[in-house]
């Protein structure tokens, strides 16, 4: 699943291409294969390298991960995830 926030046409149009859009700015495709997702998180953080704005935030089931589940961020602000008594919690850099 990705969730986009403020990012420009261009990262809708490609995620709607290989995603559905179950709402605005939020794609799922429970099938996706590990390196498809890889390529499409390539495409995005080297576009939101180059574009900047907004945000995206990419999660998928991963049992290697503290509570099976994978996470990804790109934007402002910059959010770390911390495994903390076998859950997940966000941190948040508010020097960027």
């Amino acid at each position: 699943m990705i969730v986009t926030r403020d990012v420009a046409d261009r990262f809708r149009g490609f995620l709607a291409s290989c995603m559905l859009e179950i709402a605005p700015g939020v794609y799922t495709a429970p099938r996706m294969s590990a390196g498809v997702r890889e390529r499409v998180w390539t495409v995005l953080a080297e576009w939101h390298a180059a574009l900047g704005g907004g945000s995206i935030v990419m999660t998928w089931r991963d049992p290697k991960e503290p509570c099976g589940q994978g996470l990804r961020t790109l934007g402002l602000p910059a959010r770390t995830f911390v495994s903390l008594d076998g859950g997940l919690v966000t941190t948040v850099d508010r020097t960027s």
